[in-house]
């Protein structure tokens, strides 16, 4: 029979197959390890449990040149770029490499440098011996001595950039979904970059092209929903800047006739520094702050500290001469 390149829903058929497996394989292994050691132990190794389960169910299928479960539920087969042979064994290590280890220590080393860059005071290197057996304790002791070496203000413009990471972790994985629907080429990034495509074997049931057309529709669509989200947080940012840059202009104000209610006076306090109000600013559901510390807060949150309200920055309202 001859053999052609796998379609879209046979690929995401087989990717939906092999996820609820391995979710059934990671239960399993998280309920075992919580039952032999506890949940305060099970909570802390968590993320290393699931790593490992995944790393059995890809060493017993892929790295031992078999078929999936997902593959063998849609009679798929791995090949390597020349359509003709089955991959490697080092083209499947590079895929195991990429598909189970990268994600799990691109995501330790981003959370641990993100909580080096918002302490306020950094401990140094780890002084407990058990933490050893902790396979992220070099790398943290890595970035804690990265991060040590740092000036504060160059910890203050590393934080966006740890933030911008994330965020472009998530967008390449939409534009490579999105690119999937429209080429039927790689469903996963590790598949990618190791060079494992999929053949099938050619059958007479169902209309390809108009299937291939659909989903080549599906992935304009999703392009074109990333192209707004992506409008929508530049403009976010934007309006982030304009406040801070208003908060710049505003915080050397002159204070307000000293003519102000007591002190003691709740009325006269702001919620966020405790102190009296400068420069008071109202909130679009009527709550009054500092100037300083409402803008100061909706860098970070888009909300009244108060009622929770949503709102933009820019419709902050800056009460002047206001007693």
């Amino acid at each position: 029979m001859p053999l052609v390149p796998a379609n879209q829903p046979q690929l995401i058929r087989s990717s939906q197959k092999d996820d609820y497996y391995q979710t059934c394989l990671k239960n399993n292994a998280n309920e075992v390890f919580q039952a032999f050691t506890g949940s305060r132990r099970w909570l802390k190794w968590r993320k290393e449990v699931e790593l490992l389960s995944d790393l059995i169910y890809c060493s017993l299928t892929t790295f031992s040149g078999f078929q999936t479960l997902g593959e063998e539920y849609v009679n798929i087969v791995q090949v390597d770029p020349t359509k003709r042979r089955v991959p490697s064994l080092s083209r499947r290590g590079a895929f195991i490499f990429f598909h189970v280890f990268a994600p799990y220590l691109l995501d330790k080393m981003l959370v641990c440098l993100e909580n080096e860059l918002e302490a306020e005071d950094r401990p140094g290197a780890y002084r407990d011996s058990s933490s050893r057996w902790n396979p992220m304790f070099y790398i943290k002791a890595w970035v804690q001595k990265a991060v040590g070496a740092l000036t504060e203000n160059q910890r203050k413009k590393l934080v966006p950039v740890v933030y911008a990471v994330h965020q472009g972790v998530t967008i390449v994985h939409r534009v490579h979904v999105a690119l999937f629907y429209i080429y039927s080429s790689y469903y996963h990034i590790s598949k990618r970059t190791a060079g494992i495509g999929y053949l099938r074997v050619l059958s007479g049931a169902g209309d390809e092209r108009a299937i291939r057309n659909s989903y080549r529709l599906l992935g304009a669509v999703s392009l074109l929903q990333l192209a707004i989200t992506l409008a929508l947080q530049v403009n976010n940012l934007r309006q982030r800047q304009r406040a801070r840059q208003e908060w710049r202009q505003h915080r050397n104000l002159p204070s307000s006739s000293q003519a102000a209610p007591s002190p003691s006076s709740r009325a006269s306090r702001c919620i966020l520094c405790l102190e009296e109000r400068r420069h008071a600013t109202a909130t679009p559901c009527g709550h009054l702050f500092c100037w300083e510390c409402i803008t100061e807060w909706c860098s970070n949150k888009s909300e009244c500290p108060l009622c929770r309200e949503k709102f933009q920055s820019h419709r902050l309202v800056y009460l002047r001469g206001y007693k």
